[in-house]
């Protein structure tokens, strides 16, 4: 992909920190936003024969399509099986995430991504935001809406241990400037505030 002539703004953050809640509020501002762990969802699909063919027909549920919860469990804690998975699915999402992006002819955007610093989209981004949130408050997320055990929980936190300084270290390569975002729940106009001064500093005009 060519230079973008329009800025475009990496969204990640850690496990249940809240940081679909701070795209929604992007696209409150105007900023068009893409959901990339969507398009991870589609990708199993168009990739399923892929799929099924290196994991089992065990990761298929009842109506035939790709179970996550239990492509999930096949693959978590196992690099190998992570590997091949991504490998697989990765390429399909990247090439669609460099389509959209080339389709808003140029206009500031939004790419939301749990794993964007593996995102084709990275080297290309002006800047990051990355959400965060107190241990104990994701914690409480996570229970809620995954209904994990705390155990898993405490492996999924533990497999993040290294999640923000990645960035820090990787977008010194890419000059990519880099803000931290504080989510806890009960500030929101603390939180809106942090958010418009980002966009006020980057100069994003939707």
């Amino acid at each position: 992909m060519e230079k973008h002539p329009g800025k475009i703004i990496g969204l990640t953050g850690t496990y249940c920190a809240g940081k679909n809640h701070v795209a929604k509020l992007l696209e409150e501002r105007g900023f068009p936003v893409l959901d990339v762990d969507k398009l991870g969802h589609g990708a199993l699909e168009t990739e399923k024969e892929a799929i099924r063919s290196r994991f089992g027909e065990a990761v298929l549920g009842a109506d035939g399509a790709v179970d996550r919860r239990l492509l999930g469990a096949k693959v978590f804690g196992k690099n190998e099986e992570l590997a091949a998975l991504e490998a697989i699915v990765h390429p399909a999402a990247n090439r669609m995430t460099m389509e959209w992006i080339e389709a808003r002819g140029g206009k500031p955007c939004v790419i939301n991504a749990a794993l964007l610093h593996r995102s084709a989209v990275f080297p290309h981004l002006d800047a990051i935001i990355i959400v965060k949130a107190p241990v104990l408050t994701r914690l409480l997320r996570a229970r809620k809406r995954d209904h994990l055990s705390w155990i898993a929980l405490i492996k999924r936190f533990g497999s993040q241990k290294n999640f923000i300084s990645q960035y820090f270290d990787k977008t010194l390569k890419y000059n990519a400037d880099i803000y931290t975002v504080e989510n806890r729940g009960f500030s929101q106009r603390r939180l809106k505030t942090r958010i418009d001064r980002i966009l006020s500093s980057e100069g994003m005009v939707p």
